[in-house]
């Protein structure tokens, strides 16, 4: 028998731990998890009025229910936690699944400035991370900045310009419903230092934002037609050539009277936060223009939007983990096929799978062969792993050690408490949005 722990419960670590027992019948799994519930970025980053996306949760949870599979939450690895190295004891192999946790800065004078996050940080509040703090996002905000053309910030752009019937049908926290209904942000500008053909936004994404009820998305026809591919998109990949067709036709609509305007900015570079009375009050873009390489080049020429919420939506990075060997350049750990290099040798009993592995890129989906290239990996060590004498029962080893485990029980207990919190509010399930609750709720506390 061989016994595995899978650290990460996203789509990464289900993955693996779906490729572990169906490629070999004599291995067991823990897939551990910091936070008490499963499913990572499908839980706490998938926009919540995304519920095809959000049903993938389902998939997931017939992983997790395997008779093989065991779940074991609120488990923290590392500094504070459990070592790298007494998994290693309790386990003959853990794979690190544990994704790109944090965001990247624009490094630019005013980023700091109240009023101006990362687009993480605002996923987290209406998405009810437990980590996540209110701070107040669109309290004194009239018109937002969204820094980015992916799908992260087509998303935050959607949260911003939705109203309140249509988010309330969702499993937002209840306080994100309160603050997002009463906001009086009007206007939203969503800004790419590049061109429309290079936006890293799929159509589907694209087109939900001309949809929205109550708001209207427009774009500056001078600006597209800065990109070449804008004037003759036949050379581009498919994907590229549609996103080009919803701008062109958003560029000849009529205005609307809707009350909220998206507006789609492109070539425009951030330099500078503003301030206004302590806060961020607007931000400083320069004009860019294609270099013909693929990339831009500044032409000296600025514009200033007003802005009172700053959202920057420029990618994740991983960060290293006590006890893991990290790869500062690409915010990755070195491996060989998903087995961890220490120092360029193959660490024995170690693997990487998900963003962690290769950085934070592809869709979703991306993850199962990423997972099963690890698993291909750790099998074949398989035989040498297996002579290492395992005698602990790890999740009594964690308890004994201090760590209080939530099991799969305790996650049902968690969903059961979210949907008594939704029927008391009049709807759907409602995500608990803290520690507190969410551990009284696995535990059977009743507040």
């Amino acid at each position: 028998m061989l016994r595995v722990a899978v650290v990460g419960s996203g789509p990464s670590g289900c993955y693996t731990a779906q490729s572990l027992v169906q490629l070999d019948p004599a291995v067991y799994v823990d897939v551990l998890d910091r936070l008490p519930c499963p499913y990572g970025l499908v839980r706490y980053g998938v926009a919540p009025d995304h519920e095809k996306i959000k049903s993938l949760q389902n998939n997931l949870r017939t992983v997790l229910e395997h008779d093989r599979i065991r779940f074991l939450g609120g488990v923290r690895i590392g500094a504070g936690g459990v070592p790298t190295s007494r998994l290693r004891e309790l386990y003959h192999a853990v794979v690190y699944c544990v994704g790109a946790a944090t965001d990247r800065h624009l490094g630019i004078p005013g980023e700091e400035l109240p009023g101006s996050f990362s687009a993480t940080q605002f996923v987290s509040w209406y998405s009810a991370h437990p980590d996540a703090v209110d701070d107040g996002f669109v309290r004194a905000a009239r018109s937002a900045v969204v820094i980015g053309v992916g799908n992260v910030a087509v998303d935050v752009t959607r949260m911003l310009a939705r109203g309140a019937a249509e988010l309330s049908p969702t499993d937002m926290p209840q306080p994100a419903l309160t603050a997002l209904a009463a906001s009086r942000v009007t206007d939203v500008h969503m800004v790419g230092r590049r061109g429309p053909s290079q936006a890293r936004f799929t159509t589907k994404e694209l087109r939900e934002l001309g949809g929205l009820p109550g708001a209207q998305a427009t774009v500056d026809q001078d600006e597209l037609a800065l990109d070449p591919a804008y004037l003759d998109p036949s050379s581009l990949p498919a994907a590229q050539r549609r996103n080009v067709e919803v701008l062109r036709g958003w560029a000849g609509a009529p205005a609307s009277p809707a009350p909220r305007r998206i507006r789609l900015r492109f070539f425009l570079r951030p330099v500078q936060l503003l301030a206004d009375a302590g806060r961020v009050g607007a931000v400083r873009f320069e004009r860019t223009v294609p270099d013909g390489s693929g990339g831009v080049t500044g032409t000296g020429r600025y514009e200033v939007i007003e802005a009172q919420l700053v959202l920057r939506s420029v990618g994740y990075r991983g960060v290293p983990l006590e006890g893991l060997p990290f790869d500062t350049e690409r915010d990755t750990v070195p491996h060989l096929a998903g087995r961890v290099l220490r120092e360029g040798v193959v660490a024995p009993g170690e693997y990487v799978a998900g963003w962690i592995k290769r950085g934070p890129t592809g869709v979703i989906g991306t993850n199962r062969p990423c997972a099963k290239e690890t698993v291909t990996s750790l099998l074949e060590d398989a035989d040498a792993l297996a002579r290492e004498e395992r005698r602990e029962d790890p999740l009594a080893a964690m308890r004994a050690e201090g760590a209080e485990p939530v099991e799969w029980a305790g996650w049902q207990s968690i969903e059961r408490a979210e949907a008594a919190l939704g029927a008391s509010l009049g709807r759907a399930t409602v995500k608990l949005p803290d520690w507190q609750s969410l551990l009284n709720a696995a535990h059977g506390i009743v507040r």
